[in-house]
């Protein structure tokens, strides 16, 4: 079967495409990173991909909030594109990274199905500065993402201001939490995680229960705010020259593996 199509959306102060791009080229996928202009122009371009990625990196300078202004583009011209690729009829995957998790929140696809207007956010982190450093992820056990199958734990690096997440009531959370849609949780070295955030740095963004990522009622719309694409290599892990053996691969690359084999 020919390899799936992935369409990398890049706007102004996106930085992470091309390390995207090629995470999705290791997978077995074919990319183009295309400007969020470019598409505007010529919307037709979307129907040549199964897989829209928005990359990490701070679009649009983060201007009145992270993520806003390249989501209120992106609703106001492209919202035939996005329900090509959110609808249940459809068989397509959406994945936000970063600052594109930040912009499919904005977008509500992450949150959507719920009775509440403006059911979730990502805010400022609960210290109130921009954080960088590596965290341990485990997957909720409930979840059926399409990007997290056959995984249970990660370690990856974050690198945000805007990340913590926050839902409107505890109603909402106890939903998405039902339905399997708070998918990655951050946790301790031994991959524990609970409804109340852990302490910081286990937690470093104060997310209410330790939320890293979430997807939308079908699993094949995801966003995280850590990057996977930084850990692709074993070499990327911070302490690999400390190991006795090297895994095949870093643990971010099988986000993108099973992106790819959804398709096969």
């Amino acid at each position: 079967m020919a390899a799936p199509r992935v369409l990398i959306l890049r706007a102004p102060g996106t930085n992470c495409d091309e390390e995207t791009a090629y995470a999705f080229q290791l997978a077995g996928a074919e990319t183009e990173r295309v400007h969020v202009n470019r598409l505007i122009e010529n919307p037709a371009l979307a129907a040549r991909y199964q897989i829209l990625c928005v990359p990490g990196g701070f679009s649009y300078g983060d201007d009145i909030a992270a993520g806003r202004i390249l989501a209120g583009r992106m609703q106001r011209h492209l919202a035939s594109m996005l329900q090509d690729f959110c609808g249940e009829s459809e068989n397509r995957l959406m994945l936000g990274i970063c600052n594109g998790m930040q912009v499919l929140m904005r977008l509500g696809v992450l949150a959507n199905g719920l009775p509440e207007e403006n059911a979730a956010t990502l805010t400022w982190n609960e210290h109130g500065r921009f954080e960088d450093r590596w965290v341990h992820l485990r997957v909720d056990p409930q979840t059926e993402c399409v990007f997290l199958r056959d995984i249970q734990q990660m370690y990856l690096p974050m690198a945000h201001a805007e990340g913590r997440f926050v839902t409107a009531s505890e109603e909402v959370r106890q939903q998405l939490q039902q339905q399997g849609r708070l998918a990655l949780r951050y946790c301790d070295a031994a991959g524990q995680f609970g409804d109340q955030p852990s302490a910081f740095p286990v937690n470093p963004n104060g997310s209410e229960a330790d939320v890293a990522g979430v997807c939308d009622a079908t699993g094949r719309v995801f966003g995280l705010m850590p990057h996977p694409e930084r850990h692709i290599d074993p070499t990327h892990h911070p302490y690999w020259t400390r190991r006795e053996t090297q895994p095949a691969s870093g643990e971010g690359l099988k986000m993108f593996q099973n992106a790819v084999e959804y398709f096969a």
